[in-house]
């Protein structure tokens, strides 16, 4: 039997209990159990307004925290693709932890508004009641996905579910992913399209996990020159690659592209792993955005 010196004991535990402490923050701060009604918040008391733009498919809140009253609104995305990417939506809430104990940094012509978790049911799916991780997520073409948390309640891959070249199936990687009935067939795309239409952010960043790149949004009419421009800043202060179109298989219908069709600039922020969200590059990448939209 093999032995373990005292050493890699203590880091063996070290590295469990911050897993725990991991599963932990994310069941408290996320995990919304259907229709429960969400309390009323005061803005002028806790800095921030808190609104609930929609529900997911088994009735969990999307909630949008908007911090700042500028003319200019700055909009962030986590979470699109649940559980399987869950540190998208720990670099959510590690965010609106800065603005709260930060308030100042914010520009005063700026609005900043975070949607953490934009697929609860897909991160509920990956803590569940009990906080074990799935095994598998649901079957496409009579296999299992692994990739647990990924997809809503219905199976859909909702960064496939916008209406940007949408099709009926689409691609991640190389499996074959559902991506809904239509174009906004589900409840959090729609209610994610819902909330752009009405409060037409100027520029939107989704976090997203593990390709280490800051992607450019393009549809059928190309990539916005402003979207390059905040690829780019947001990339060199962060100390990502920038790159300016996805290639590395076909995506249709990405919420990305769809928000280009619209004339809105958006970006896609790729952490290097599953795990970390690497905050200190994420920072200076944010700070770098607000210099370029306070000009």
């Amino acid at each position: 039997m093999r032995s373990f010196s005292t050493k890699q004991i203590v880091t063996a535990v070290l590295i469990a209990l911050v897993f725990i402490g991991v599963l932990t923050f994310v069941v408290v701060r996320i995990k919304t159990p259907a229709n429960v009604p969400v309390p009323q918040e005061k803005p002028q008391d806790l800095g921030y307004a808190h609104t609930v733009i929609g529900k997911s498919v088994q009735g969990r809140t999307i909630d949008a925290y908007t911090y700042g009253t500028g003319t200019t609104h700055l909009l962030f995305v986590g979470g699109i693709h649940g559980g399987y990417e869950w540190n998208s939506i720990l670099l959510a809430y590690q965010f609106m932890d800065y603005l709260k104990t930060n308030p100042l940094i914010i520009p005063k012509n700026l609005t900043i508004t975070v949607i953490p978790s934009a697929n609860p049911d897909g991160v509920f799916k990956v803590i569940g009641k009990e906080g074990r991780f799935a095994a598998a997520d649901v079957p496409t073409g009579g296999k299992e996905v692994r990739a647990p948390g990924r997809f809503n309640a219905h199976g859909v891959d909702l960064n496939r579910n916008f209406d940007c070249k949408w099709k009926s199936e689409s691609t991640w990687q190389s499996k074959i992913v559902s991506a809904g009935t239509s174009a906004f067939s589900e409840p959090e795309t729609s209610a994610l399209r819902d909330f752009v239409l009405k409060e037409k952010p100027d520029v939107v960043v989704f976090w997203h996990s593990q390709s280490n790149a800051v992607y450019a949004s393009e549809c059928e009419k190309g990539i916005l020159p402003k979207t390059l421009e905040v690829m780019n800043a947001y990339a060199k202060a962060a100390g990502y690659p920038a790159v300016s179109s996805f290639d590395a298989y076909p995506i249709t219908g990405d919420a990305e592209g769809w928000l280009a069709s619209i004339n809105i600039p958006a970006v896609t922020v790729e952490l290097k792993t599953h795990e970390t969200i690497e905050w200190e590059q994420n920072l200076a990448g944010i700070k770098a955005l607000f210099t370029l939209y306070s000009k």
